[in-house]
């Protein structure tokens, strides 16, 4: 190693090692003996964040001193940081009087998916206490499904007339600024409430107080519906680069915006949802999830794929005879088995995110089912043929068996392989694409049931193929 790299990797262990314990201090600060007003004030100097990490490592007595001697601003941007079922957790450890003045601070979404999860009588007391535009906000989006892209949005942002002069609208922008975070981008809506476009803060700073209003505004924004479901939606939120999306209501009345953040985390959090499906979870799970409600959540198609695998076990039963003849066939199912299932896998993992486009026609669907078609059966006669050559080499070589018995089998290898990853590249397809059309979620169905239909199509073709040209073809059983 040399001296400037060994360098370099002291300077970042140092680093490393520099690094302040945040999380550490803070535990101190809590289990220390200063007055409520000293600690609060040392609270004050650490992000939201790095409270929000040293709350589970605290006791419940001791998470309770912190929400004494924290102000609600800053527990509001500590539980901002939080996962929302750990929020939600927290959040039933405060009194209603507490839990009510932190609700006032958090982003009105944020605070509506957090008592969303509480027990009903508490969540009523706390949302009484609550002022009545927070209210307003917080019954608004608890009236949309978690499936709706109302659910995500938030109230907190500029609105203004699009009838005020140039100056009008800058005292209305300082005026709002006061409660509201996201003022980078300005919303216009007419005197009925209806939507009418957006303009940029720093258009409107810039602006001379003689030029219209109208002349600032672009009216071309782009908007979403907030009864729209999140998938129809983020494809169309991720074509944009907005730091924020105007959500409206049926009657195209402004209601609120989605924030870049909020895209992000209902991708991720849609991405997500689409994995644990792909794996055959009925829904996401976490580090501390119950036994029985992991068992629940697994147990369903796993049931399914217990039968499918009966099935798929009675095949093989059925070709016994082909195995007894040739035991040495037996070492390379595994090779079919897995080719073929790599191959359904990518087939369905293409075909699941081109379904995320609402408006494919039957040509492009078709042409995709060719595409994924021709794609395995290109890398089947490509992997077949060098299975040809490898396999025989080593049924010859290390087998000590004659070079026509070593190639025959080689041969029945590659050109099982060589079906089983078309049959299994097209079916990959072809079954997300019938449940897209009988309107079940193709992530749900697809995944788990590739993996068994593709283990039924490989020990068809293998073995169905060893039966019919090593047996009755070749003439090598014995």
């Amino acid at each position: 190693m040399s001296k400037e790299t060994n360098d370099r990797t002291v300077t970042v262990e140092a680093a490393v090692a520099a690094r302040p314990d945040y999380e550490g201090e803070i535990l101190k600060i809590i289990r220390g003996s200063d007055s409520p007003r000293v600690a609060q004030k040392k609270l004050e100097d650490y992000h939201g964040n790095d409270i929000a990490q040293a709350m589970d490592s605290l006791s419940l007595s001791e998470r309770k001193k912190l929400y004494r001697v924290c102000s609600p601003a800053l527990l509001a941007e500590a539980f901002e940081h939080l996962e929302e079922e750990e929020a939600a957790l927290y959040f039933n450890e405060l009194d209603v009087k507490k839990a009510s003045a932190v609700a006032e601070e958090l982003e009105a979404d944020t605070a509506a998916n957090i008592l969303h999860q509480i027990g009903k009588e508490k969540r009523a007391l706390i949302i009484d206490e609550l002022s009545p535009e927070i209210q307003s906000d917080i019954r608004l989006l608890a009236s949309f499904d978690e499936d709706e892209i109302g659910s995500k949005m938030t109230t907190d942002c500029i609105v203004i007339r699009e009838n005020l002069t140039v100056p009008q609208a800058m005292d209305e922008l300082v005026r709002q600024a006061e409660e509201n975070d996201n003022i980078a981008t300005i919303f216009v809506v007419d005197e009925d409430d209806e939507f009418y476009g957006a303009m940029e803060l720093r258009d409107l700073i810039t602006a001379k107080k003689t030029m219209r209003l109208d002349d600032l505004i672009v009216t071309s924004f782009p908007y979403v519906y907030a009864h729209e479901t999140i998938d129809d939606c983020i494809e169309k939120l991720k074509d944009y680069s907005e730091a924020s999306i105007p959500v409206l209501d049926n009657g195209n009345r402004f209601l609120g915006i989605i924030t870049a953040q909020s895209v992000i985390e209902v991708v991720d959090d849609e991405m997500g949802e689409d994995y644990a499906k792909l794996a055959g979870l009925t829904a996401e799970e976490d580090l501390k999830e119950p036994l029985l409600q992991s068992m629940k959540k697994r147990l369903p198609w796993l049931l399914a794929l217990f039968a499918l695998g009966i099935i798929v076990s009675t095949v093989v039963g059925a070709f016994e005879q082909v195995v007894a003849q040739l035991t040495l066939i037996m070492a390379f199912q595994s090779l079919i088995l897995d080719m073929a299932g790599n191959v359904g896998t990518q087939s369905l993992a293409v075909t699941i995110r081109v379904l995320t486009d609402e408006n494919l026609t039957f040509r492009q669907k078709t042409h995709l089912v060719f595409k994924e078609s021709k794609v395995g059966f290109f890398n089947g006669l490509l992997l077949g043929s060098i299975s040809i050559v490898f396999v025989g080499l080593y049924i010859a070589l290390f087998k000590q068996r004659d070079f026509a018995f070593a190639f025959s089998v080689s041969g029945c290898i590659g050109v099982s392989l060589m079906l089983a990853m078309l049959i299994s590249g097209t079916v990959g397809t072809l079954i997300p694409l019938f449940f897209k059309r009988i309107k079940i979620d193709p992530a749900v169905a697809s995944g788990p049931l590739i993996t068994t239909i593709n283990d039924l199509v490989a020990v068809v073709t293998y073995y169905g193929l060893s039966w019919l040209l090593l047996l009755n073809v070749f003439h090598l059983g014995g």
